[in-house]
């Protein structure tokens, strides 16, 4: 049951860092950029110390704020 609900959140956080950054991505590229922004979210929040519930919104917030930074850092990349 946590991996389906880990899918989830990535590719909620995906689809959100896609539309916030408007670029493009189907299904599969939402899911790529939500779970390792999930990962990104996760160790910056161990870095920063952020004292977090652990609740699904708050890996959400996570996922989310690390998609679009993991979005933002492949698109300098790459140009």
């Amino acid at each position: 049951m946590g991996w389906i609900i880990t899918i989830i959140i990535g590719l909620i956080a995906g689809a959100v860092a896609h539309r916030v950054l408007n670029s493009r991505g189907g299904f599969l590229g939402s899911l790529v950029v939500g779970l390792i922004g999930a990962l990104i979210g996760g160790e910056l929040a161990s870095i920063l110390n952020l004292n977090l519930t652990g609740g699904i919104l708050d890996r959400l917030i996570i996922a989310v704020l690390g998609s679009i930074l993991f979005l933002f850092l492949w698109r300098k990349i790459r140009s």
